[in-house]
């Protein structure tokens, strides 16, 4: 851990500091998952140049989406070990080293070690395990709110940036909004150094919300061990495979399929690549509206329930993107509308429900798990779509299965019995 500051802050002042220390880790995950926006910007242009296949690049960004999810827990163990601040700042140093190595590839298996290695490396400690840890440390009182907020900016960030990169992409090259994305990870690097602390105690104050100064506890056990000792302790628990499960299902329907193939598919309909990046960037504006206020749901009322919605919905609009895709611009954009309000407005229940019932203290590596079967799904869609649209010439089947098998995660989740929650 980082030397504890040795000033303490004014106690009077209104704004506690874990307020600053999530807006900067809001900023970081909003860079950090523009990068993961890239695959969906760069595949045409991948395709032109080098003449690769779409399930061959779509392979390397299933390897990204499984390290993405598979290191989640370690980076959770890691960032209790070595703190916060050091683990962000090296994972931004991480990503630009990628970003910038990528543009000078010329072989597929490059753009596996490159985008599937070492950006999905980066990107797993940039992802939501930092979100709930940050969460869990500095909050008691608005902790949903925080979570909400700091997922929505993971995935906000991944399709606001969108336009941009591929504007540039576009006009310049791929090679231009790569070192774009670059320069922006560069910039926050010294803004992490400077103003993220590893805990409350650090600035000599208690978590918001609470009035007592709480030092925090060493972590004393294996970086790598210990993960898969609360792994095998909680796989007893049929509420961690409902949530896994379901979760499972919630990156299979997002980031793997709408977020990695909406672009290639609108090109399919003759739709312009900058036009198909923008109705993702307007989803991704109603994803921060979406997530924020499940954040402030998950606070007041059953996150089982929020589930069943959350995930009944989002299967009717991915039934009905098949026809808006083909009947044009305004169904699109209704689409885009609907589906961007639950793009992942999923996190602050399952992370509710998983704190709830394994306690708080495991809850970033419980949930670094969960989010291990999220990114498995998304990897298991981004090649599988690809599949689909090479042997069928078309994206309707992969859409089709993404909407019914939201419908079996909405079951899942009201399959969560109650009285298992708040159990330690």
């Amino acid at each position: 851990m980082d030397n504890l500051q040795t000033e303490t802050p004014n106690r009077t002042r209104k704004l506690h500091y874990g307020w600053i220390v999530a807006a900067v880790t809001f900023a970081a995950l909003l860079i950090a998952a523009g990068i993961r926006s890239l695959p969906g910007v760069l595949m045409l242009p991948l395709e032109e140049e080098f003449g690769w296949n779409r399930s061959g690049i779509s392979a390397a960004v299933s390897i990204n989406l499984v390290l993405y999810g598979l290191m989640g827990p370690f980076a959770a163990a890691c960032m209790e070990r070595f703190g916060i601040r050091k683990m962000m700042t090296s994972a931004l140093a991480l990503l630009a080293a990628g970003l910038l190595l990528s543009t000078f590839m010329n072989a597929l298996w490059q753009l596996n070690v490159l985008w599937g290695v070492v950006v999905g490396l980066g990107t797993s400690v940039m992802a939501n395990v930092l979100g709930v840890t940050v969460a869990n440390r500095w909050f008691v009182h608005r902790k949903g709110l925080v979570v909400g907020i700091l997922t929505a900016s993971a995935a906000t960030g991944q399709l606001l940036f969108l336009p941009l990169l591929a504007g540039i992409s576009v006009t310049a090259g791929w090679r231009y909004a790569v070192w774009a994305a670059a320069a922006a990870l560069c910039l926050m690097i010294p803004v992490v150094a400077k103003w993220v602390r590893n805990h409350p105690a650090d600035v000599g104050l208690p978590p918001f919300g609470a009035s007592e100064l709480v030092r925090p506890v060493p972590f004393a056990g294996n970086l790598f061990l210990q993960p898969l000792l609360t792994l095998r302790s909680v796989m007893k628990s049929g509420t961690f495979w409902l949530l896994a499960g379901s979760f499972f299902i919630c990156g299979f329907t997002t980031n793997g399929l709408i977020g990695t193939h909406l672009i290639p598919a609108c090109g399919d309909f003759g739709i312009p690549e900058v036009t198909a990046a923008g109705l993702l960037a307007f989803m991704g504006v109603f994803d921060l509206i979406g997530t924020t206020l499940s954040g402030w749901l998950s606070d007041r009322f059953d996150s089982r329930w929020l589930l069943f919605w959350y995930y009944g919905l989002r299967g009717l609009s991915l039934l009905f993107l098949p026809t808006a895709l083909d009947m044009g611009y305004m169904e699109l954009t209704l689409f885009s509308v609907f589906y961007g309000l639950d793009w992942i407005a999923t996190v602050p229940p399952t992370v509710k429900l998983a704190s709830d019932r394994f306690g708080t203290g495991k809850a970033g590596i419980v949930f670094g798990w969960i989010v291990a079967a999220h990114q498995l799904g998304a990897a298991a869609a981004a090649f599988e779509a690809g599949f689909l649209r090479e042997w069928f010439g078309s994206y309707d089947l992969a859409f089709t299965m993404a909407g019914y098998v939201c419908m079996l995660a909405a079951l899942m989740s009201i399959r969560i019995k109650r009285s298992s929650l708040a159990t330690a």
